[in-house]
């Protein structure tokens, strides 16, 4: 006698459907009126559009800084979340929450008060200005700020799987004259590599995506940062009148 496989979501049907409507919704419809906007130039015009010199700019910029900070983040998450499972110490807590204010915080109240700090008058741009070195209004301030909103994703992407990482593998390894730095390259950062590898992917692309947090600190490059977002609003604009 056959028994039928038990779902554990019934209804296959329904949920398949509702999730192609959210899909459609969310990501397919959209991204058609970018294909039925670009459909009614001539390959010539998209060539000469995507080549410009503001457009070229605003890849190098946006690309150069999204990819800076988030190797930043897949160095700095891997730390943190090392820190923070590994080790007991005051306010462990309080700083483990702190690591979704990003998340929770407005990305335009992340930018002004980044900008106020990292400003020529600001406590940490007061202190290297007078080494001669501008952090707000240039690229190392929007770096600064897309590794701000990005660390979340590294670090809780590393955090599960070093708690369940069986430590008796690193002990055994360091009985046997295995040194802290071989254990962690050959024992524990092949366990996180994926993690790692996620986290970099999410990092990102949110990072390539931003526009609330560097609107403020970007400065003489907001011209180059925000044409990719406001050509899509235009294009959004134009296609759906």
């Amino acid at each position: 006698m056959k028994h039928k496989n038990k779902r554990i979501i019934p209804g296959f049907g329904l949920s398949m459907g509702v999730t192609v409507t959210i899909l459609s919704l969310i990501v397919l419809i959209p991204l058609a009126s970018l294909v039925v906007f670009t459909a009614k130039l001539s390959p010539k015009e998209v060539l000469e559009t995507i080549t410009r010199e503001r457009v070229l700019a605003s890849f190098e910029v946006s690309f150069l800084t999204a990819l800076i900070a988030s190797a930043v983040n897949a160095v700095m998450g891997v730390i943190l979340a090392w820190v923070l499972m590994r080790y007991d110490f005051p306010l462990k807590k309080l700083i483990d929450g702190m690591i979704e204010l990003p998340f929770a915080l407005p990305t335009a109240v992340a930018g002004i008060a980044l900008t106020s700090l990292t400003a020529n008058t600001g406590l940490v741009g007061k202190f290297f200005a007078n080494f001669g070195i501008d952090i707000a209004y240039t690229r190392a301030g929007i770096t600064i700020a897309l590794i701000f909103i990005g660390i979340p994703f590294v670090v809780r992407q590393v955090q599960p799987i070093l708690e369940k990482l069986d430590p008796s593998y690193e002990e055994a390894a360091g009985v046997l004259g295995a040194s802290r730095t071989r254990i962690f390259w050959q024992i524990i950062f092949p366990e996180i590599r994926p993690a790692v590898f996620t986290g970099f992917g999410l990092a990102f692309g949110r990072c390539l995506g931003e526009y609330g947090s560097v609107v403020f600190i970007a400065g003489k490059h907001l011209k180059n940062i925000s044409w990719i977002w406001r050509m899509q609003l235009k294009i959004s604009l134009q296609v759906w009148g």
